[in-house]
């Protein structure tokens, strides 16, 4: 297109969320790039914040803003949940949601997950409960739960006209209901984009298809990319079924039915799991399938990561695999397992990473103990609340060659609970006996960063993410600290003080700051992230892959990211999540769609038939992104020491059953 003359600021690129539009930021990186302007790379959502901005005198009176005259302020994700929670605890202390057993983060994701569908899909969000209410056939007592989501979505609704904040539901619900239908926001929009491509468009909302449908005729030339077996965010409000639609408006739809990445052998393959999952028991199965899906089963969880690093070992340093083309996949990655896969693949000097970007903040051990610092710098902060053990794990993190049990010993003499105004204890007071069981290399280091935090109390306080900035840049990344050529930890500390300038900049304004708060914005981010919010998703994450890396991720982050390998590990084949959805008693996926009818009741048979339709879909999605071969492990119990019998493994025992019969009769 910038070949043939197109300025590039005329050309809008539209995908459905960021990540998916790294391809078109690596090419725009590329030396060879054509000189001149930039094309526009954003989401529906980017682009109504754009306008929001622009034309806001002229829509906020329009979409209800108590002050129009003020300007708006945008919420991120964190910073909807903390206004989110500030409205509703009082609710909580009331019993509201007594019956759920759920983290309170959760079910704060889940009442904005409510207002985002709605918006998303087009309906008021006032017919939320309605809506659930109408399609549940389960116990009367979760009807009232449904009753208590609306209020809370309803609360904060209104607190948010009250105040001029825009979390992602009103934004976009602004530039679709009022902005769009605008004549001066639609001659701009116009006039400044002549040409469109939207790629990826069954993973988005059904009213960004609506828009893009009545926008198509302005457009010089347009085009759509539609995957025919996407739709892994359906979850979140994506609608294949309205994508799939705007190929009618389309002069000319061009199909492509051969793959550039699966070799016909694994095509042949995710057919043959495609009907056994399905339950085809007459389907013939040729042994080829071994060639390339391979099966493990061992007894249990730590017989299976060992058993993956052994043949990950193999393959990287026997085979000449690079660690990069090698995918580790379940469909949950706790902690436990995240852990337990990096130290063993660690054990065999294969360099790994794990991607997880519903990783709340507080489970990082960096976040940890940058935070336990930031506290221990700020006395005034109510520092009672530190414990010793924060800050026996935050010197380890902080002092590198620091072990747990010298750790220790420093954290109980140099630091006292509950007399936190008092400074950290000198290295230089402690016993000689002492010393020299830490070390005075250790010790050295430990009086570097205390002096430093004593210096800094007596200055005036600085913003959270700036004194972090700080504290990082002069202290944690030099030579002989814990953060001294650690990528990960740099990672996570560009992260959190992204999240924390956010955060800062969503409560700072005079209608976002909340009337009775007196505590200063630092010490109200560190109690939210204490409580569990759960992090947002930053595109650099995304964008900065290590080079040379075995990647350990959720199924479904991995299918999001786009990205083939060469090789797949599936494990846990035995457990549900590769079946089932996840535990939304808030909220409704399928019921809160366009494809639902309103009034009609959920039962097993859709749950199932829904079910059933997302495991292909995964399964399907992660074999068309796989070059070479798939290994699918299993183990005799889970995580938990439970039997597992979940649909994947079941299919998977059928295939092998198959196998073994033809074997049989060949033998005979």
């Amino acid at each position: 297109m910038l070949d043939s003359g197109i300025p590039a600021e005329e050309i809008l690129i539209l995908v459905p969320q960021r990540t998916l539009a790294i391809p078109y930021y690596d090419t725009l990186r590329q030396p060879d790039f054509p000189a001149g302007g930039t094309a526009n790379i954003v989401t529906l959502g980017g682009l109504g914040q754009r306008l929001v901005e622009l034309f806001w005198p002229m829509a906020a009176q329009l979409a209800g803003f108590a002050h129009p005259k003020q300007p708006p302020t945008f919420l991120t994700l964190e910073t909807s949940q903390y206004f989110l929670a500030r409205l509703v605890k009082p609710l909580l202390d009331q019993g509201y949601f007594e019956s759920i057993h759920l983290d309170r983060n959760r079910l704060l994701s889940q009442v904005l997950d409510n207002l985002n569908k709605a918006a998303g899909v087009g309906f008021p969000y006032t017919s939320l409960a309605e809506r659930l209410k109408t399609a549940w056939v389960g116990e009367p007592a979760q009807v009232h739960i449904y009753d208590q989501a609306q209020e809370c979505a309803t609360l904060f609704r209104q607190y948010c006209l009250k105040h001029n904040l825009l979390d992602f539901s009103l934004q976009l619900e602004m530039f679709v209901q009022t902005l769009w239908p605008s004549f001066m926001c639609r001659e701009y929009l116009f006039s400044t984009y002549r040409h469109l491509i939207y790629d990826n468009l069954e993973e988005d909302v059904p009213v960004v298809h609506d828009v893009v449908r009545q926008w198509l005729t302005h457009f010089d030339s347009a085009l759509l990319i539609y995957d025919s077996e996407g739709g892994f965010r359906s979850f979140l409000g994506a609608d294949p079924q309205s994508g799939y639609s705007l190929s009618e408006a389309s002069r000319q739809v061009v199909t492509f039915s051969g793959s550039w990445i699966t070799s016909p052998a694994l095509e042949d393959s995710r057919q043959v799991l495609a009907d056994r999952l399905n339950r085809k028991r007459d389907i013939p199965v040729s042994t080829q399938i071994l060639d390339v899906i391979k099966f493990s089963h061992q007894r249990f969880y730590p017989q299976m990561a060992d058993w993956v690093a052994q043949q990950i070992a193999q393959l990287v340093n026997k085979q000449g695999v690079p660690p990069s083309e090698i995918a580790v996949l379940a469909p949950f990655m706790s902690d436990s397992l995240r852990f337990t896969l990096i130290d063993r693949l660690g054990a065999v000097q294969v360099p790994a990473r794990s991607h997880r970007p519903s990783r709340s903040l507080r489970e990082e051990p960096a976040t940890n103990c940058l935070l336990t610092l930031a506290k221990l710098a700020h006395p005034d902060w109510k520092c009672e609340e530190v414990k010793g053990l924060e800050v026996r794990y935050a010197l380890m993190q902080a002092i590198a060659g620091l072990d747990l049990v010298r750790a220790n010993l420093l954290a109980q003499i140099v630091f006292r609970e509950r007399h936190c105004e008092e400074n950290l204890g000198s290295f230089d007071d402690l016993q000689t006996d002492l010393q020299e069981r830490i070390t005075f290399s250790i010790g050295e280091r430990y009086e570097v960063l205390r002096k430093w935090l004593i210096d800094y109390r007596s200055q005036e306080a600085l913003e959270l993410d700036i004194f972090l900035s700080r504290l990082f840049g002069e202290v944690l990344s030099q030579p002989g600290f814990g953060f001294h050529d650690q990528f990960d930890a740099a990672a996570i500390t560009a992260r959190l003080i992204e999240s924390i300038r956010k955060f800062r900049w969503g409560t700072a304004s005079p209608g976002a700051a909340w009337g009775d708060r007196t505590a200063p914005v630092g010490q109200e981010y560190i109690r939210m992230v204490e409580e569990g919010v759960v992090a947002a998703q930053y595109l650099q994450s995304w964008m900065d892959v290590p080079e040379n890396t075995v990647l350990i991720a959720p199924a479904y982050t991995f299918l999001m990211a786009n990205r083939p390998v060469e090789i797949q590990f599936w494990l846990d084949a035995g457990s549900s999540g590769w079946w089932e959805r996840l535990y939304q008693p808030l909220t409704h996926p399928y019921v809160l769609s366009r494809n639902w009818a309103a009034g009609k009741t959920w039962t097993d048979i859709q749950e199932f038939q829904a079910n059933q339709e997302a495991m292909l879909r995964l399964t399907s999605g992660l074999m068309r992104r796989c070059r070479s071969s798939i290994y699918i492990c299993t183990t005799g119990l889970n995580e938990q020491g439970a039997e597992q019998r979940g649909p994947l493994l079941q299919a998977v025992q059928g295939i092998l059953r198959v196998l073994s019969a033809e074997e049989g009769r060949q033998g005979e």
